[in-house]
C-alpha cells in the first residue's frame, strides 16, 4: 500500500507542477529558473533522502530517477543562468584593424 501512495504522491507532484509552469509565460521562464535555483537544490536533497530510505526496488528505482532528474535540473538551471547573465556582460572592445594599438 505504501508504494502506491508514494506513486499517487510522485504523479500529483508531476501534475502540480506541469499545470504551474504551463501557465507561465514563455518570456519569464528564463528569469523564474535563474531565481529559483536554489529550490532545485532543496528537491535534489528532498531526493536524496528518499533514496536514502528506499527499501524496495521500485522505491530504489524512483528515488534514483528523482535524485538523477534533480542534478539535472539543478546544473541545467545554474548554465541556464550564467548564459543569461552572460548576455549582459559589457563586451570588450577589440581594435579596428587599420589601427595600429
Amino acid at each position: 500500500m505504501t508504494d502506491l501512495l508514494y506513486l499517487y504522491i510522485f504523479m500529483l507532484a508531476a501534475f502540480t507542477g506541469y499545470e504551474v509552469i504551463s501557465r507561465v509565460p514563455v518570456i519569464l521562464h528564463t528569469p523564474l529558473m535563474s531565481g529559483s535555483n536554489f529550490v532545485h537544490g532543496v528537491v535534489l536533497v528532498g531526493a536524496m533522502y528518499a533514496l536514502g530510505h528506499a527499501e524496495t526496488p521500485l522505491q530504489i528505482v524512483l528515488g534514483f530517477l528523482a535524485v538523477l532528474l534533480g542534478a539535472a535540473n539543478a546544473a541545467g538551471g545554474y548554465v541556464v543562468t550564467e548564459r543569461m547573465l552572460a548576455m549582459f556582460a559589457p563586451k570588450k572592445k577589440l581594435p579596428n584593424p587599420g589601427q595600429e594599438a
